[in-house]
């Protein structure tokens, strides 16, 4: 397999090439690319066939996604990126995955096993000739059925099962991330809120802010401030005041009218 990475940080495009080998030492990086303008001009230059990429989205000149506005590049692609809020714009391109960093190599080898999986049900084209809508429609059947529906949280010497229909609300408290149940039951969670986003239908669920990821039915009221601030009044009730981010406004509004 031939892949190429677009990643600005040295090091963190080295690792995961590392990794890249750890899974099957016969992939080939053809190029570790830091920028925008390089990309482009080596997807320009370059005939040799390239089978994916691995993306970062904030390289050192601008945007991953210009690359897309500046060639013609139909080769799936996986990001890899620190930022969860670019996640609906990046499946709005030839996205295979989208991988948090620090990249964890399960989830690694999870995300290259789908591209497999979906180039197998597609066809053995090669990567130039992917038909990107088909190829797309496959993804949104796949993740249709990734999507999270219980929990497994220990207490104490006990192991609880709680189905994701029964969950509220998530929010981050000094550092943990705790799960508040309809009837009022609040349990720590080993997951960050970054992770849950990915784990859940995000036509039930919305991350508001870097505090809470709320679900549909446990918004009760919402409350226009200045500016168009937005305050939610959440049930069960929230110990601390809820408020929508300012950067996630507008799509949030677009949720809510779906």
């Amino acid at each position: 397999m031939n892949v190429v990475i677009i990643e600005d940080e040295n090091l963190t495009a080295k690792r995961l090439e590392s990794l890249l080998h750890k899974y099957d030492p016969a992939i080939t990086v053809l190029a570790r690319i830091p920028s925008v303008a390089e990309a482009v001009s080596w997807f320009g230059e370059s005939d040799r066939p390239v089978d994916l990429v691995f993306m970062d989205i904030h390289l050192e000149d601008d945007l991953g996604f210009r690359i897309f506005e500046q060639t013609q590049l139909t080769t799936p692609v996986i990001f890899t990126t620190a930022y969860d809020e670019y996640m609906i714009q990046a499946f709005k391109v030839n996205s295979i995955d989208y991988l948090l960093k620090p990249i964890n190599y399960d989830e690694l080898i999870a995300a290259i096993e789908k591209f497999k999986s979906l180039k197998k049900q597609f066809g053995q084209n090669t990567s130039s000739s992917y038909d990107i809508e088909t190829l797309l429609n496959l993804i949104g059947k796949s993740k249709h059925t990734d999507y999270k529906e219980r929990f497994m949280i220990t207490v104490g010497t006990k192991i609880r099962s709680i189905e994701t229909s029964e969950v509220a609300y998530f929010y981050l408290e000094e550092k943990v991330v705790f799960l508040v149940t309809k009837d009022g039951l609040t349990l720590p969670v080993d997951y960050s809120l970054d992770k849950l986003t990915q784990l859940l239908n995000p036509r039930y669920f919305f991350r508001i802010s870097r505090q809470f990821l709320v679900s549909l039915p446990a918004i009760q009221t919402i409350h226009t401030f200045s500016a168009g601030k937005l305050k939610l009044d959440l049930t069960p009730k929230s110990r601390q005041e809820v408020f929508v981010s300012g950067d996630r406004m507008t799509e949030f509004k677009e949720w809510l009218g779906k």
